[in-house]
């Protein structure tokens, strides 16, 4: 209707019914199949009447350097490394099956583990490739991770839909025992055309199966709806109610935390949050960065500090993988930092993993003319951590009120799986990070010394008076 409008060549981020309906697991989805998913943005919007932006224009963008700027593009190019290969061949779900069986991604809503899903294999790379009609490129972009799909044979999608990221294979797939992969798509589908944040709502179908098992719901609440483990009918079918908010599925449709409190009887203890967020597919006792992500100042966020630096030689920066940041509050503060300042620069969180880190100050340096270092950019990640923090202490929002679901810490540790015996030092990371930050290590309250040596003058003041 849009394009009809406007005519061709816009771009638009619009809300589904489920934005307009104020579905507190609404997303913006961008260019029908990519969202702004966590946090409910979607309801956001729909809580102003504001059904989509859409954005035409062919103004050329002024930059520093020009020619530098293209013969640097040229030579990064050629210096991708990492996961680069996977990536373009298979996009995210290229590690479906091996981060399942690592104990990275979360099993039968985080209650089981890889012993539980002998089948992932159904859901990963190849599996989901085989149903790709063609591959999907944000604009310009050199790896072209996404993917367009086939028409649908056992479900009645239309060929064109967007490919299932990894977290949508995990959350709808893995986290619910289901090894259908159609389904998935077709889930994909139905969270992209509602506007729904797909891991928070493969999460909640999780915990519906799981509340629907132990007796805590029947199919009198459900409509008649049987939710057991690896039901992808029954699955897809509560999905769309929820979406619609339609029957039980307006008791869903606001998260876990909210469905627990509506249906009681105990539904609390599968209700897998942290203060009111849905968990992303990454388990921090298998990886223990996720222990200080986790607990960020929108907790249950997955994209926080999550990168693996490359070394460069003559660059003064250190390099870094998961593993090293465990246990270590400074390097979680650098990761973060520096994942603020890829977010200010409109960069893919992937696409910087590919590349070596002077690859960020010389694109910053060539577009703008400034001369920033690695130092600069970080700082500029540091300050925004620190409004993040500080806005949420104005607001009351205490960080020792996030609560870690024991699933997710291993409070106890499981006894099977790959993560046997293992559990995530949430508390030690947090202080660690916390001091590491010059924050307050009960409240998270940025300090007003902290506040100045960043030039923050008016953050502190409003924060301290």
């Amino acid at each position: 209707m849009l394009e009809a409008e406007l005519g061709k060549g816009i771009g638009i981020a619009s809300i589904g019914p489920a934005g307009e309906s104020g579905s507190l697991i609404a997303a913006v989805i961008n260019n029908k199949g990519r969202a702004a998913a966590r946090s409910g943005l979607g309801a956001v919007m729909g809580s102003k009447r504001l059904k989509a932006v859409v954005v035409k224009g062919q103004q050329k963008v002024p930059v520093a350097d020009e020619d530098g700027l293209k013969a640097a593009r040229q030579s990064y190019m050629g210096q991708l490394g990492g996961a680069v290969e996977a990536f373009k061949r298979f996009g995210t779900c290229s590690g479906m099956a091996n981060l399942v069986n690592m104990g990275d991604a979360p099993v039968k809503n985080w209650g089981g583990t890889a012993l539980d899903f002998p089948t992932v294999a159904a859901i990963s790379d190849q599996s989901v490739i085989s149903l790709q009609k063609r591959k999907y490129s944000c604009w310009g972009c050199p790896v072209a991770c996404g993917g367009l799909m086939k028409a649908g044979s056992e479900y009645s999608y239309p060929e064109g839909v967007h490919k299932p990221e990894y977290e949508t294979l995990a959350s709808f797939g893995s986290m619910c025992l289901n090894d259908n992969i159609e389904s998935i798509v077709m889930l994909n589908e139905i969270c992209n055309r509602y506007g729904l944040d797909t891991i928070s709502a493969g999460s909640i179908m999780a915990f519906a199966v799981e509340s629907f098992e132990n007796g805590i719901i029947t199919t009198k609440d459900t409509d008649g709806i049987e939710l057991r483990w690896g039901n992808h009918k029954a699955i897809v079918a509560m999905t769309e109610k929820m979406a619609k908010k339609e029957g039980f599925g307006a008791v869903l449709a606001d998260g876990v935390k909210k469905a627990a409190e509506r249906i009681g009887k105990g539904a609390e203890a599968f209700a897998v949050h942290i203060h009111g967020q849905e968990v992303p597919m990454h388990d921090p006792k298998r990886f223990a960065h996720y222990t200080t992500i986790y607990l960020d100042s929108t907790p249950g966020r997955h994209t926080r500090g999550s990168y693996a630096f490359r070394p460069v030689s003559g660059l003064e920066y250190p390099a870094y993988d998961r593993s090293s940041m465990a246990g270590r509050g400074e390097a979680s503060e650098m990761g973060s930092d520096f994942s603020h300042a890829v977010n200010c620069l409109g960069l893919c969180t992937f696409g910087v993993g590919f590349m070596p880190a002077s690859a960020i100050t010389d694109f910053v340096n060539l577009t703008t003319g400034w001369n920033f270092t690695i130092e600069d950019v970080l700082r500029t990640g540091d300050r925004v951590a620190n409004i993040r923090q500080a806005f949420n202490s104005r607001e009351g929002i205490n960080i020792s009120d996030y609560k870690v679901p024991g699933r997710v810490s291993g409070n106890p540790p499981p006894q099977a799986g790959p993560t046997a015996g293992r559990s995530a030092a949430f508390d030690t990371m947090s202080r660690d990070y916390l001091e590491a930050r010059g924050w307050d290590t009960t409240t998270g309250k940025p300090s007003r010394d902290k506040l100045l040596e960043l030039g923050l003058d008016d953050v502190a003041k409003s924060l301290w008076g």
